[in-house]
């Protein structure tokens, strides 16, 4: 993260988007509950710009939900006065970016740099409602890179990450988007993981030596084969279990799930749904393969109406940048 002037007139924050690869723990029987794995993605990003002003003023996409978040961290942080903010950019919403958590936490920290306060990221996160099940969006506004928080205990805390890797900066990210089709979120959420059973307990020590023993390895040794066949198996048993409050299927989205299905076929490593989907993912060992496989998607019957696009991991967090003098948006 960058910060580069004291008491500045201006604050802009840029937050990367990321994949959620896949939950660790969904039986919960050691203490933790939950527990993930992420990556942060070149591209798709939030990006917010803030300055004190005469009157309160937000604008831009998702500007009432930004706005509660502004008003919720000034009173946190005892700040009087007026603030102009306007979200320039915002990945889509509830589509398995993490796109909530991105706001919340640019809000927090462009307000903080404002004022010359401290970033304090993950208290931040739970004033603002956030990290209530994943802290692979916290985790990833420090550092981005491919991360593995350890799951959530009783404590009113987010979950701790427990392991930060750089993401092999030569792999690409081949991303599949239903912009006609929303995961599920909110309230609903919430519902659905209750409405669930425990997953069995050797199911989840399954995923969990899968995640520890072969796809972290895999990272650090630039193996994308045994990467891509542990993520793929983590989300073959993650949608099977889910898939009962998926309409019986492993993917949110039918015309993903084909697409995915013929990269699959074509040579893509570990396919899978980030979060709730519907946005499908797989993985390329290089550009030119990446733009092979983009090319085999878009030529898919299903992939009329779907954004599918290429993009790397990035391995920096978030970008903090005051500016010490009035620009305009």
């Amino acid at each position: 993260m960058h910060n580069a002037v004291s008491r500045p007139v201006g604050v802009t924050v840029t937050v990367p988007a990321r994949l959620h690869l896949g939950f660790l723990d969904l039986n919960g029987g050691l203490g933790r509950r939950f527990g993930g794995v992420g990556v942060a993605i070149s591209d798709l990003k939030t990006e917010i710009a803030i300055r004190q002003a005469q009157r309160s003023e937000v604008s831009g996409p998702h500007s009432e939900r930004v706005g509660e978040y502004l008003r919720t961290m000034q009173q946190a942080l005892g700040l009087v006065g007026e603030h102009s903010l306007h979200v320039a950019v915002a990945v889509p919403a509830h589509a398995g970016f993490g796109s909530g958590t991105q706001l919340a936490l640019a809000v927090a920290a462009g307000l903080r740099r404002l004022h010359d306060l401290p970033l304090d990221v993950e208290a931040d996160a739970l004033r603002l409602g956030r990290g209530a099940r994943s802290g692979l969006g916290i985790g990833l506004f420090h550092r981005g890179g491919l991360v593995v928080d350890g799951g959530l205990g009783n404590e009113a805390r987010p979950a701790p990450i427990i392991s930060h890797l750089r993401f092999p900066e030569h792999w690409r990210v081949l991303l599949v988007l239903d912009p006609n089709r929303r995961g599920i979120h909110g309230p609903d959420e919430g519902k659905t993981f209750a409405a669930l059973p425990p997953m069995p307990a050797a199911d989840a020590a399954h995923i969990c030596r899968l995640i520890l023993m072969q796809a972290l390895p895999a990272v650090v040794e630039h193996d994308l084969f045994r990467f891509g066949a542990a993520i793929k198996e983590l989300q073959m048993r993650l949608g099977e279990y889910f898939a009962p409050v998926q309409g019986g299927s492993r993917f949110t989205s039918g015309d993903v799930a084909a697409v995915l299905d013929a990269l699959d076929g074509a040579g893509a490593h570990g396919v899978g749904q980030s979060s709730w989907g519907p946005t499908g993912f797989a993985f390329a060992p290089s550009a030119e393969d990446a733009d092979r496989l983009v090319r085999i998607a878009r030529g898919h019957p299903m992939s009329r109406g779907l954004d599918i696009r290429v993009c790397a991991g990035l391995n920096h967090g978030a970008e903090i940048l005051a500016h010490a003098r009035e620009s305009g948006r």
